[in-house]
Parts: structure tokens; sequence; C-alpha cells
């Protein structure tokens, strides 16, 4: 069994993967902050509950997945709020091939939030994420099939927003 000081050390090599993963599903900087500390924060709180041996990234996204699904049910119960257009501007890019790709960053990023929910949470797991088809689809509860066809749609999406040919 993990030391506590162990699993702290797995999760805290978890949050660059966490926090991508909590913009792909609020699309706002300062949301996918808070979400991915949240997260951090009922992992290490219910630590007993994580199954030794299995996959602590998959563990995690779940969590997170759970964690936005209730911010989106409460949000809609209260007025829904967003975060100021400034938050998720990048600062202090200086010359041109850092300006060429945050241009390009910026574009894949608003390709991104045009997807359905569904597309972007199997493209931002499998495509950003790295995880197996089988592995998403366990995470989402959904199909193989289902998961396989929203890549498929969502990736296809994805290129024909970035203006290049699919091969589908």
């Amino acid at each position: 069994m993990k030391t506590q000081d162990a699993f702290a050390e797995e999760l805290g090599a978890m949050l660059p993967r966490l926090r991508r993963f909590a913009f792909a599903l609020s699309r706002h900087s300062a949301d996918a902050d808070d979400l991915a500390a949240l997260a951090i924060e009922r992992a290490l709180r219910s630590r007993s509950q994580f199954t030794p041996g299995t996959r602590l990234d998959s563990w995690l996204f779940r969590i997170t997945r759970n964690l936005w699904i209730d911010e989106g049910r409460s949000r809609q119960r209260r007025a829904a709020w967003e975060a100021p257009p400034e938050a998720g501007e990048l600062q202090g890019f200086d010359g041109a091939a850092d300006i060429e790709r945050a241009a390009e960053l910026a574009k894949v990023m608003r390709a991104m939030t045009g997807l359905p929910d569904e597309q972007r949470e199997v493209v931002a797991l499998i495509m950003i994420e790295g995880l197996g088809y089988r592995e998403a689809a366990e995470l989402l509860g959904q199909p193989i099939g289902t998961v396989s066809s929203r890549l498929v749609r969502g990736r296809n999406s994805l290129l024909a927003a970035l203006g290049q040919e699919t091969n589908a």
C-alpha cells in the first residue's frame, strides 16, 4: 500500500494533465484551475476509495468529470456566470514564433469549444490525455462504439474547423 506521501506526490505529478482535462471541460482558465483544485482535494479526502494497482489518472479524471457535472447542475439552479474574458488571455509573449504558436493554440481551443460536450470530452481524454478507447469508455460510462463514433465526429469537426481535410 502506498504511503500518504507517495500518493500525494503522484497526485502532484498528475496536475498538468488534470488541469488540461479540466480546461477541456470548463473552457475557462479560472474555472479549470478551480475544478482541478477541487478534484485534488476530493482525491485526497477519498484516498481510501482508490484501488491500488489501478490507474490513478483514470480515477482522477472520473472525479474531475463528476465534479464538473455537479457544477453544471449547480450553475443551472443559480444564475449562470462566466469568468471575464481577460482571465483567459495569454500575456507576455514576445517574438514571432511565440505569437504564431499562441495563435494556433487559440484557434485549436476555439475549435474545441465549438464541439458538443460529448465529443469534447472524448477528444480531450483520448487525443489530448492519451487514454485508450476502453479507458475513456469506462470513465464516461459509455459503450466503446459510442466513444469511438464521438471521437471520429469530434476529430472531423476539429479538422474542418481548422481548414484541414478529413480522411473519414
